[in-house]
């Protein structure tokens, strides 16, 4: 992808091969987001959304996490990630419990059911990560095709601003 001359027509803009790759990697993330998490929903009863929150929370293990840090991770607001908790709470996943840290604070934490969940859901999700995710990219290149979405996630990632 080298260098293009200035965008001066709407014609111009659509053909740009720095805006037509990046629609291409929306694009596919959408689908895939689609068709992944329409899986997780019929098979394991999940949002993919709620298994992301699921991940985030086995990953942090006990004692768990502040809605704060749940609410960063998945750049939701505090209120958005209340909310998906709060139907997560009700659906036996997590539970909330005190900070031993502070007094005042919250966390949240899987529950058994919730990582009888998480496993299920994963198990279920690695399979469809293989079929629609890595087979359609050539086998020598998958690795470092991993390797480039990791440091794209994590290059955004670290200029988003932290929420107060």
């Amino acid at each position: 992808m080298g260098e293009q001359a200035e965008i001066s027509t709407a014609r111009q803009a659509a053909n740009d091969e720095l805006v037509l790759a990046f629609g291409r990697l929306q694009g596919a993330a959408n689908r895939l987001e689609y068709i992944l998490g329409r899986v997780l929903e019929e098979e394991c009863g999940i949002s993919h959304l709620m298994f992301e929150v699921l991940l985030i929370l086995g990953r942090a293990g006990e004692p768990g996490l502040s809605m704060r840090a749940i609410a960063q991770e998945q750049v939701l607001t505090t209120g958005g990630a209340t909310r998906l908790v709060d139907r997560m709470e009700a659906a036996g996943l997590v539970e909330r419990a005190e900070d031993p840290a502070d007094r005042r604070g919250r966390l949240v934490r899987l529950t058994p059911r919730g990582e009888e969940a998480t496993v299920h859901a994963a198990r279920v999700h690695v399979g469809n990560i293989r079929r629609y995710f890595l087979e359609p990219v050539p086998a020598e290149d998958r690795e470092r095709f991993a390797e480039d979405l990791r440091i794209l996630s994590h290059a955004a990632r670290d200029i988003l601003p932290r929420l107060p």
